[in-house]
């Protein structure tokens, strides 16, 4: 058995899983949130018991130091030399990557220059490391890289219809995220059919990861063919407070007409828009559905132009597959609004997709009648397991 830690670290919170591998089992888990904040948040589940502390913690390093001990004093850990490896979710690694990769000099350099295509989460990424690396020096980092699964992309698909020289100059193309979700979803749907008995050889599947942030992938074969999201994750599908794709003239309109600085109009495309701007409510989809359910008009248009939006660029995949074979809902609404996925399945009934009600309602995995023309599944992702795997490979 061999200790393995997943890692991802996001713009305030460090999130991690302790896994034996290669059994996969989780040995501990938990997260640290509001990191730099004046009340800072961890949370530590491991044998059955969960605890949660309020402390002040400026930044990842403390964060990093304060794991290690505490999974020491608790006996998680008989000794730091137990921890095989570290596996680190990296936002971005551009058309650098193609695969999960050990971290060494070179590794740091690029994901320090990819910054700039990911500068909520690269810095971070690359602080925690930097801070695993310096408290267990002996220890072996994998870097797996959300864009990485995306790199099978041609260019029909992955560049953009602007001149050239931009692609050439500042590598603007399309690299699309989620990746180690959309990897792992491939990889369980291909299970569920051999299970099953079916056949798997190019099977085509679309997965929708569906959270506060959202994306579609179309895959054919393990391998990414399209996705939604774009040289940033703000394109693609509205999502909590993202506006996903828009006419691109708003905004140099927006920006003369209030005045905005460029800083100003991305703060306000991914912290202002999406589901938070349509429904004036949340960016939180529990919180719409609720309004939705007692009829509130701008909750109904928030759902409405949400699932349009799936449905819309489903369809658009089905044509990139030339059909599909399974559409996976995952992530936190995907798994667990019978609502949207009850109303995408009706946007897509002209495809003849037929959904079971019944099996909607509890969450089954099948949620598709078996007449269905694309079998419907309700898998959960698992991102921390798909790195974990990437890190036992490469440190082995």
């Amino acid at each position: 058995m061999r200790k393995i830690f997943a890692i991802n670290a996001g713009s305030s919170s460090l999130k991690f899983q302790l896994l034996a591998m290669p059994a996969e089992e989780i040995i501990a888990k938990g997260i640290f949130e509001r990191i730099g904040e004046p009340e800072s948040a961890f949370t530590l589940v491991y044998q059955g018991q969960k605890e949660t502390e309020k402390l002040v913690l400026s930044s990842y390093k403390e964060a990093v130091n304060y794991l290690l001990k505490r999974l020491d004093e608790k006996g998680i850990i008989q000794s730091l030399a137990d921890i095989a490896g570290i596996g680190h979710r990296v936002a971005h690694g551009g058309d650098y990557f193609k695969a999960s990769a050990l971290v060494d000099e070179s590794v740091l350099t690029k994901i320090d220059e990819l910054s700039f295509l990911a500068p909520s989460h690269n810095p971070a990424n690359l602080e925690v490391i930097k801070a695993f690396k310096e408290l267990l020096p002996n220890t072996p980092n994998v870097a797996v890289f959300d864009t990485a699964f995306h790199q099978t992309l041609s260019e029909e698909y992955y560049l953009y219809p602007l001149p050239r020289k931009y692609y050439d100059k500042y590598r603007l193309r399309k690299y699309g995220f989620h990746g180690t979700s959309h990897k792992y979803i491939s990889l369980i749907t291909k299970e569920v059919y051999r299970q099953q008995a079916l056949d798997t050889d190019q099977l085509k599947v679309i997965s929708c990861h569906l959270g506060n942030g959202a994306s579609i992938c179309a895959i054919k074969g393990q391998q990414s063919i399209n996705t939604s999201m774009g040289f940033t994750p703000l394109a693609g599908l509205m999502m909590g407070s993202r506006s996903g794709d828009i006419d691109p003239a708003i905004l140099p309109f927006l920006m003369e007409e209030e005045g905005l600085t460029p800083s100003q109009i991305t703060a306000i495309l991914n912290k202002e828009s999406g589901l938070l701007a349509v429904s004036e409510i949340s960016n939180d989809l529990r919180d719409i559905e609720e309004a939705y359910h007692k009829g509130y008009s701008q909750a109904i248009t928030a759902i409405e132009m949400f699932t349009n939006r799936i449905a819309h660029t489903i369809a658009t995949y089905m044509v990139d597959l030339g059909g599909a074979d399974a559409i996976v809902f995952t992530a936190g609404i995907g798994e667990n609004s019978r609502l949207i996925r009850e109303k995408v399945a009706e946007k897509l009934s002209v495809f003849g997709v037929k959904l079971d009600h019944e099996a909607n309602e509890s969450s089954k995995k099948l949620i598709s009648k078996d007449d269905s023309s694309i079998k419907l599944f309700v898998l959960p992702t698992n991102e921390e397991l798909m790195i974990a795997r990437d890190t036992m490979e490469l440190i082995s």
